[in-house]
């Protein structure tokens, strides 16, 4: 998050670049390329938003001609590699306090060069308030959409393309946010906006919802009788006041009405009897603290038990809650949790949004933009772009808290093809695709964290060897490797930050910081010459395949999956060996594999069912290129082709360490196929298919398939 030196008190035309610490080219990212904009002002935030194309660099492969060639004598490398252009689309969104609304127009004009369009989609009250000044500035004509429909357009998108973009709050857990599994179908829901007022909305489908209640109770109330009763005029500054606040100095309790016979009521002594019932008869002054404390209590209790009362009256079971009054802050959110809770019995789920502050902007954006149809895509979110979700726990130190005058960033960057669940997947609703969470195993995070960190060296230096005519390859990594650290060092003090915290998501947000700096692929030259090496000792591995007898073939196969699957660069003890010791190669790797039973042995039940009938379709993932691919996967697929099954072979769709690309696997294949008539006959009658999954991760998620 980008710091703020200035004051709200300072003049809202004032240079930006003296009012923030980083420069504002790494805030308003890439706004020569904006092509479209909107808008959503609120009481005190601006979000905007924008959608620009990004050029970017990527790595290309391209067969050579090798039809006269022997393939065992060939020293040229397999294919050859190229670092072209390409045009992708991003949106970006910025949240900033409105104060300094007019130095980010100002901005934002001086820096205008492509944009398409004469108009600006604008939600939010602010609207009407800062119509001109924005027609003014930028030029663009404000068109003003209505609030509901943005919003709801704004949570389904974000419900749709982010992963782990909903939580649930619990007191007392490190750390406080437990985030959800994208449910495949986000409907219905409740949708509780709580501003000003608050607004109940029943969502049933994509364009179907309906207001169904609301109440004059809301962030208004806190903040208007805040500050009348504290005399503090800044809404962030009450809910600090509240943070150190304790609401039993004012409100009355059960026990202090009942003394020790609530219990037989069935009741708590704790529950909040009477909201500031301590006031009409107690002589002493309230501290302001404890009078924020019961005031947030007063207006967050009656929030939740209204939205779980319509929750109820319409069958729902997941409420979520957005607008200004959350701003993710400890106390609000563990009181309506606490409410919702104990008013349904546990039956209907509060639910927070790790972007609840950009709903507004993005289906503002959406509106503006749907005749280009932005929901027949995908979009991912870009984590060397996007500050992620900050806590607002006040057991944290300053450094740590958002306060006010930050400014707050998210992109997401469109996918080529829509991603959908992989229909074989039993229950997706269920599916959890890492085995680790991070967020809640402390040791394990620290160890992980550590990991990344050591092997931030090796990547910089794969990094700087797949471009050597870059003259800037060296200074791009450089710049990389501090990007890489500090997203690190950050998620050390904030692993919810994007989310349930995975070595996925660490492996991620390492290719997105990479694709920053252009480096699209740093093992391209790594797997160029694996490959190379493992398709000259292709023949030689079938043949003593070919060999062995049947039973003693299929263990033989089964060794050679997991030998292969050893070269791993992205394992560092596999790394280590392989840069001290070239020579390592696929019989050193069977031989040192441990003999059965293995840690996870099901190869007598395998070999079992090889002795009934051909199965009729296999889909195997492939990892890593040269040997593990080449000489552990493609044997295996043969032998299951000449068993009559047919094979989909699935390879990523982008480059992730030295995992085989689906380009790649093209050429390997072509290369196979040519040694190979069982390969070559499979791939000509379209029993065996070369797909991409749609992914650039190295970790496999059959919640995102490309289907393609």
């Amino acid at each position: 998050m980008a710091e703020c030196g200035a004051s709200g008190s300072g003049s809202g035309g004032d240079s930006l670049d003296k009012s923030i610490t980083l420069p504002p080219d790494e805030i308003f990212r890439n706004l020569e390329n904006a092509k479209r904009f909107a808008i959503d002002i609120g009481g005190s935030l601006t979000k905007l938003a924008y959608y620009s194309t990004v050029q970017h660099k990527v790595a290309r492969v391209r067969s050579f001609d090798h039809s006269d060639k022997d393939t065992e004598q060939d020293h040229e490398p397999p294919y050859e590699i190229s670092v072209q252009e390409e045009v992708t689309a991003r949106l970006h969104f910025v949240k900033f306090e409105n104060t300094y609304i007019e130095a980010c127009l100002d901005f934002i004009k001086d820096h205008l060069v492509n944009t398409e369009t004469k108009v600006i989609q604008a939600t939010g009250g602010g609207a009407y308030k800062f119509k001109d000044l924005i027609e003014e500035k930028l030029q663009l004509k404000v068109d003003k959409e209505d609030v509901m429909t943005c919003l709801i357009k704004g949570c389904n998108f974000v419900l749709k393309n982010i992963p782990h973009e909903a939580f649930v709050y619990q007191k007392g857990s490190n750390p406080e946010f437990r985030f959800q599994t994208n449910h495949p179908s986000v409907f219905p829901y409740l949708l509780v906006s709580i501003g000003s007022g608050v607004s109940i909305v029943k969502v049933e489908t994509e364009d179907r919802f309906e207001w169904i209640g609301g109440s004059s109770i809301g962030g208004g109330t806190f903040w208007g009788l805040g500050a009348l009763l504290t005399k503090t005029k800044k809404f962030d500054e009450l809910l600090h006041l509240a943070s150190r606040g304790q609401h039993t100095n004012v409100d009355m309790l059960v026990q202090d009405i009942y003394g020790g016979a609530h219990q037989t009521l069935g009741l708590s002594g704790n529950l909040i009897a009477s909201s500031f019932g301590k006031s009409a008869t107690a002589d002493t002054e309230f501290s302001k603290e404890d009078m924020a404390k019961s005031l947030l209590h007063m207006i967050s209790n009656d929030i939740g038990q209204l939205a779980c009362l319509y929750a109820r009256l319409h069958c729902l079971d997941r409420v979520y809650f957005g607008g200004f009054f959350i701003r993710g802050h400890p106390v609000t959110m563990r009181t309506i949790t606490y409410s919702i809770n104990f008013f349904s019995k546990g039956e209907v789920q509060a639910l927070f949004l790790r972007h609840e502050g950009y709903l507004g902007a993005i289906g503002a954006f959406l509106k503006g933009a749907e005749q280009d149809n932005p929901n027949q895509y995908s979009w991912e979110e870009n984590y060397a772009g996007s500050s992620g979700l900050m806590s607002s726990s006040p057991e944290l130190c300053p450094t740590q808290r958002p306060r006010s005058g930050t400014f707050d960033l998210l992109e997401m960057d469109r996918l080529e093809r829509p991603l959908v669940n992989l229909p074989l997947l039993l229950d997706p609703s269920s599916y959890v695709p890492d085995t680790v969470d991070l967020t809640d195993d402390a040791l394990a995070r620290k160890y992980w964290l550590t990991c990344f960190e050591e092997a931030l060296d090796g990547v910089v230096k794969r990094a700087v060897a797949s471009q050597p005519g870059s003259v800037d390859a060296a200074e791009r990594a450089e710049k990389f490797r501090q990007k890489y650290w500090s997203k690190l060092q950050a998620l050390r003090h904030q692993p919810f930050a994007y989310g349930t915290l995975t070595v996925r998501s660490l492996l991620d947000t390492r290719e997105h910081c990479l694709n920053e700096f252009n480096f699209p692929d740093p093992y391209s030259k790594v797997k160029q010459k694996d490959n190379g090496v493992a398709l000259k000792c292709f023949r030689r591995v079938i043949h003593s395949l070919d060999a062995l007898g049947w039973e003693e073939r299929q263990l033989a196969l089964v060794k050679g999956l997991l030998a292969g699957n050893v070269f791993d660069w992205g394992a560092k003890a596999v790394s280590d060996v392989l840069e001290s010791d070239p020579q390592f190669g696929f019989e050193e790797a069977k031989r040192k594999l441990q003999e059965r039973p293995w840690l996870v042995d099901s190869y007598s039940k395998w070999l079992q069912r090889l002795k009934g009938p051909p199965h009729k379709c296999a889909l195997i993932f492939a990892d890593n290129s040269g040997v593990d691919v080449i000489l552990g996967v493609f044997p295996f697929v043969r032998e299951l082709l000449s068993r009559g099954t047919e094979v989909i072979l699935a390879c990523n769709s982008g480059p992730a360490l030295n995992d085989v690309t689906y380009s790649e696997s093209l050429i390997v294949a072509e290369r196979i196929a040519a040694m190979d008539p069982v390969i070559r006959s499979a791939l000509r009658e379209g029993r065996l298919l070369l797909m991409q999954t749609g992914s650039s991760s190295p970790c496999l998620d059959l919640s995102t398939w490309s289907g393609v």
